[in-house]
């Protein structure tokens, strides 16, 4: 699996109930032709992501056919689940960075 890219929001609580700060990614996904997840429609992994102090971690994650925006009956491996996370934590947006697209 490689990350060719990516959008990211913060996510607003507007009550104030939630700790820490919520992000929602828009991770680009390549996989081989031969994986199981392959399709011509291209693919995004939509991953909640919380940052609160020093605990980061992923929320919640689910694969997404990018043309049809169908979600895709898949979970990340463990070892896809600790590349999304550092990928999100290294690519975090600055307090004044929201909307961030990169390519």
């Amino acid at each position: 699996m490689n990350i060719t890219g990516h959008t990211v929001e913060i996510l607003e609580d507007p009550f104030g109930l939630l700790t820490g700060t919520r992000y929602e990614y828009f991770l680009n996904i390549e996989v081989d032709e031969e994986d199981e997840l392959f399709t011509e429609k291209g693919l995004l992994l939509k991953v909640l992501f919380l940052v609160n102090g020093d605990e980061r971690r992923i929320l919640q994650s689910y694969f997404i056919e990018q043309e049809s925006e169908k979600v895709l009956d898949f979970e990340l491996e463990d070892d896809e689940v600790a590349q999304v996370k550092s990928y999100c934590e290294e690519n975090l947006p600055a307090e004044d960075e929201t909307d961030e697209d990169t390519n």
